[in-house]
């Protein structure tokens, strides 16, 4: 593989050439059952009352498929490691789906199961979507399921065998959006926590991510179903991540595909370099092609990634 990096003091960003790999399929027709069977322990994620919820008669579906939607009960699903093999770090693994489903197989489970395979405690989110049909507030739904998540992990850390500064965040698509937006609005608490547990991830690693809302870079399914399509110009600021990046948002790891149809590349490249201003510790990989969901045709995409986790002593060396 021909590879060129750009380094700079705080961050370094890598350029790519691979040759083309065979496409990687979605595993399909998955039971209910087994969707819970891969994970070792599924916990619900509030143990009372979801917060902002409404009454409705929706029901989730696509176990089938592993593509879920109608989602009012999140939960975690939790793919423990080896005991010879953990580390201690933790990750909260939130599926994209342009925040009108959840890729639940592809980006959840197949990714649990390599994390926890390297010594990483894996946790699924699965999180509600945003809907006016069970949300008082739909926009800031998923970010109470992401904030709960990590609050949930970080107060279980001994329970889990998980060191509580080592608790991460990795988003893909949609769910990288979800994943940065968890990165960058951790100071205000928009779930119960009355511990003033840290809301802050330790990390974030996100794949193809959105992160603006701005029209001249987000992705618009994800931002209409999040913001609505007539959104505020605050709201629109304020979900659009690369805009609240400041010193303290937590070290990142960035890949995309230079070719990405559906999510642009300057997502990525417009956080990069936010993070790189602020000083914060960022490493990007940018794959000439790949397109969008490249992790599906680059089987050894993760390779680099799990480097930068042993560099920062996130899994074993």
């Amino acid at each position: 593989m021909n590879r060129f990096s750009l380094r700079t003091r705080t961050g370094r960003m890598r350029f790519a050439n691979r040759k083309s790999i065979a496409v990687v399929a979605l595993a399909g027709g998955l039971l209910a059952s087994s969707l819970v069977a891969n994970g070792q322990e599924v916990i619900p994620l509030y143990a009372g009352s979801v917060p902002n919820a409404k009454v409705s008669d929706i029901q989730e579906s696509g176990a089938e498929t592993g593509v879920l939607k109608g989602i009012t009960k999140p939960t975690l699903a939790y793919f423990k490691p080896a005991p010879d093999k953990a580390s201690g770090t933790a990750v909260i693994v939130i599926p994209g789906g342009g925040y009108g489903v959840v890729v639940y197989q592809g980006e959840g489970i197949n990714i649990a199961k390599a994390l926890a395979e390297k010594g990483v405690a894996a946790f699924i989110l699965k999180y509600r979507l945003p809907s006016e049909a069970i949300m008082a507030d739909k926009k800031i739904g998923p970010l109470q399921d992401a904030q709960q998540a990590i609050k949930l992990v970080r107060e279980n850390a001994a329970k889990w065998g998980i060191d509580a500064s080592k608790v991460g965040i990795m988003g893909f698509s949609a769910g990288g959006h979800l994943a940065s937006t968890a990165a960058t609005h951790f100071e205000k608490a928009y779930v119960e926590n009355a511990s003033n547990t840290s809301l802050r991830p330790d990390f974030q690693v996100l794949i193809y991510p959105v992160i603006s809302m701005r029209d001249s870079l987000t992705h618009g399914g994800s931002h209409d179903n999040l913001l609505g399509k007539n959104p505020s110009r605050q709201d629109v600021d304020l979900f659009s991540n690369e805009l609240q990046v400041r010193a303290n948002t937590p070290p990142t790891y960035l890949t995309h595909a230079a070719d990405d149809k559906l999510v642009d590349v300057d997502n990525s490249i417009a956080y990069f370099e936010q993070l790189r201003r602020q000083k914060v510790p960022v490493e990007m990989h940018i794959y000439p092609k790949g397109d969008h969901g490249f992790i599906f045709r680059h089987p050894g995409w993760m390779d680099p990634l799990f480097a930068w986790m042993k560099v920062n002593n996130w899994v074993k060396n």
